[in-house]
């Protein structure tokens, strides 16, 4: 499903109770641990001392868990949840049956507590057999190995270059592009919907303006005209 070196395996069961009874749980989440997710495995460390690999200027250590579920759906206020407790980076690899998926979270320190993070985005692959899934570890050090592990799993959604104007981005502009991508996108389907209604042709002008505007902006992101 996904090798990784022998040095890495951790294989510790996390009892799912630790997640839900000593922390400030909701009871409809408290219900989703119980009834969404049969096991939680520490499956590999991902560190200095576990790879020939140097840890990161942001990620020391990167941790993957395994979460086996009973259908194949998981609230993802659990993985929120999870990575806002352990202070490390996450990995999780989703199983149901023969079947699995990976999640991942742009996982971030937080500027207002020292040793919190905040999860900016969160991506996922589809669900896929065993024998079909792949991500594979690469990079000199762990920041490497984790943007690569966001790229690979994210794919086509975040780019990485920008053609027409011949810039190649990093992970964090990368992922601010498809952020303010998705939000024009959310923009122009209420202004959309504003021309539709609007029955006084002035402010169907005005609307009409506002939504080429978005429109231009939105093309300009996907590289269709130049900034």
């Amino acid at each position: 499903m996904f090798d990784l070196p022998l040095s890495t395996l951790f294989n510790k069961r996390i009892p799912k109770q630790k997640f839900y009874d000593n922390l400030n749980v909701t009871p409809e989440l408290k219900r989703v641990f119980k009834d969404q997710i049969s096991v939680i495995i520490w499956r590999n460390k991902l560190a200095e001392s576990t790879l020939n690999i140097a840890k990161g200027e942001q990620v020391t250590e990167l941790q993957v868990f395994e979460i086996r579920l009973n259908q194949r759906s998981l609230d993802k206020r659990v993985l929120e949840l999870i990575d806002r407790e352990i202070p490390y980076h996450i990995l999780f690899l989703l199983t149901c049956e023969e079947l699995c998926q990976a999640w991942i979270g742009y996982k971030e320190p937080s500027l207002s507590k020292a040793g919190n993070f905040k999860v900016n985005s969160y991506y996922h692959t589809e669900w896929l057999q065993s024998e079909e899934f792949e991500v594979k570890l690469e990079g000199l050090d762990l920041d490497a190995v984790y943007e690569n592990f966001i790229r690979q799993i994210a794919g086509e959604q975040l780019e990485e270059k920008v053609e027409n104007a011949g810039l190649v981005l990093s992970l964090a502009e990368s992922i601010e592009r498809m952020k303010k991508k998705e939000q024009l996108e959310r923009q122009i389907l209420v202004a959309k919907k504003k021309v539709i209604a609007e029955k006084q042709f002035n402010r169907q002008v005005i609307l009409n303006t506002e939504l080429k505007n978005l429109q231009i902006e939105l093309e300009g992101l996907d590289g269709q005209t130049e900034s």
